[in-house]
């Protein structure tokens, strides 16, 4: 009988010790991760299941660097590689809204000072899609960029271009090219443009300092099973710097400017396009032009720029852990955030950083601290673990939408994913770690960005 008592209070002292650990939160405040998924997962390269609908295309999405690529893969980078170039591109988008007079983030209608590169670096990117150009259509894979307007692909002659794993574009082999002329409105819309031989030519500048240029040209596109008539796009000839270095053919952009994929094909499709970015490498996702707003209970006010409209803005204004609101000032918010599919790591104000670190390690103790990596503060040791516990961390915008963050969302290697913008009146980013297995929705006519949890 003593030996049943001592048992039984051992039993007690175990799961008194569980709850303290927890600090009174209960199961729902904690995600089970398996270690092996912070490292690799399966490989599912079909498309997710999306409902068929008229007015709607849908093509696949896939990571650049994943088995899943339709391009061969060059070494993947480092995740302290990924995380340099992430902060250079998350520097150049702040220094975009520096010019802005009092709260940088009244996005809406602020008055930016515009710096005269476009786009910025594309080391970033991560996701891709493969599209059909000109008549008869020839495939070519493109990195998407919700961050850039202008869209491109490498076109013969190309007095110095990257090496891709498609065919080279030939305007003269396609039945529907058309190059602008230097008069047109297409050419007059174009914020860096040039005339040669009476056709205009266009120049991307990037953050990075790479540039490409070309012809501006509208051709015959083909997404899936649609097409898209008089598409405009860049047929790039010359490039200089570090453009792009893992075979694409070129970039779509996804941004709000005039000259993006979403805002040429508003009248086919609609108002509306949507995206998931899948949560591994060896997984696939999708992007949805004409995307259905219904059945998105969680939506958040789209605020957007008349000076910087690529961008697409969204107005974070407080923190969950462990199902608890982390107390920060709705002063720390005020600066605004954007979305952005190419920015990897969601930035926050130093204030709301701090406050989520603090909160998060507290729900971590079980697990020794580990060494900062980059841009990461918040670290941990995970050896010998084949799975852990991680407190649940939500994002709630304006309008009370409340975004809670799958587990891939959370950590990142063995971090937190998430780093500090350099004090709380810099401009916050939504990255695409962030983002991933939510479809996330641009509702541009309705003024509205959602999300949908497990959607890929």
């Amino acid at each position: 009988m003593a030996s049943v008592s001592k048992l039984l209070l051992l039993l007690l002292c175990t799961y008194l010790h569980t709850l303290i650990a927890h600090a009174g939160d209960d199961l729902r405040s904690y995600k089970v991760l398996p270690v092996g998924s912070l490292k690799s997962a399966a490989v599912s390269c079909s498309l997710p299941k999306v409902a068929p609908s008229s007015g709607v295309v849908t093509v696949p999405l896939h990571h650049r660097h994943g088995p899943c690529s339709t391009v061969p893969s060059t070494n993947a980078p480092t995740l302290e590689d990924m995380l340099r170039r992430d902060q250079l591109r998350a520097a150049y988008i702040t220094r975009k809204y520096s010019g802005v007079n009092g709260s940088a983030g009244d996005v809406e209608g602020s008055d930016v000072t515009v710096p005269t590169t476009l786009g910025t670096s594309l080391d970033t990117l991560e996701y891709l899609i493969t599209v059909g150009m000109g008549s008869p259509a020839v495939a070519q894979t493109m990195l998407i960029d919700t961050g850039s307007d202008v869209s491109w692909v490498q076109c013969k002659p190309c007095s110095q271009c990257h090496s891709q794993a498609d065919s080279l574009f030939d305007p003269s082999s396609s039945s529907t090219y058309s190059a602008f002329s230097c008069t047109s409105a297409a050419c007059a819309q174009l914020r860096q443009r040039g005339c040669s031989s009476s056709q205009c030519q266009y120049t991307v500048k990037y953050g990075d300092g790479s540039t490409g240029s070309g012809t501006y040209s509208s051709d015959t596109l083909a997404l899936g099973s649609s097409t898209v008539e008089n598409f405009q796009f860049g047929c790039s000839q010359s490039e200089s710097g570090n453009l792009l270095q893992d075979q694409t053919a070129g970039l779509m952009g996804l941004g709000g400017g005039a000259e993006s994929l979403a805002t040429q094909t508003a009248g086919t499709f609609g108002k509306a396009f949507s995206y998931c970015l899948p949560p591994t490498p060896g997984s696939s996702g999708f992007l949805t032009l004409g995307a259905s707003t219904s059945g998105f209970v969680v939506k958040t006010p789209m605020l957007r720029s008349t000076q910087v409209p690529s961008y697409y803005g969204v107005l974070l204004q407080a923190i969950r852990v462990g199902g608890r609101q982390l107390n920060i000032p709705a002063s720390a918010f005020s600066a605004g955030s954007i979305m952005d599919s190419g920015t990897i790591i969601t930035r926050l104000p130093r204030t709301a950083y701090s406050a989520l670190s603090s909160a998060f390690k507290a729900g971590m103790k079980q697990y020794p601290p580990a060494q900062p990596m980059g841009i990461f503060d918040t670290c941990f040791d995970f050896s010998g673990q084949s799975s852990v516990s991680i407190p649940t961390v939500a994002l709630v915008f304006s309008g009370g939408a409340v975004v809670d963050l799958a587990s891939d969302g959370i950590i990142l290697g063995s971090c937190l994913a998430f780093a500090a913008n350099s004090d709380d009146t810099s401009l916050g980013i939504i990255g695409n770690v962030q983002q991933r297995t939510f479809e996330v929705l641009y509702d541009v006519g309705g003024g509205a960005v959602g999300f949908k949890a497990g959607a890929c």
